[in-house]
């Protein structure tokens, strides 16, 4: 399986690129017409969730740095 990457946009949305699939939560697959690159919403402003349509500009803030979690206990 080729690699999954995701970047967190600043203000903005989460970016999947890869080989990957989407479900909803009774498993069901998202038909992706065959993108390799979509974006997923962050803000709960798009018309089109789970993924992003761009309502989310001048509406939501977060510089995204990145960062390390703690320890899994």
């Amino acid at each position: 399986m080729a690699k999954t990457k995701l970047t967190v946009n600043s203000n903005g949305s989460l970016r999947v690129e890869g080989d990957f699939e989407i479900v909803d939560k009774n498993g069901t697959i998202y038909n992706l017409g065959g993108r390799e690159l979509v974006s997923i919403c962050r803000c709960g402003l798009s018309q089109n969730k789970p993924f992003c349509d761009g309502s989310h500009k001048g509406h939501f803030e977060h510089e995204a740095i990145a960062f390390d979690l703690p320890p899994k206990k």
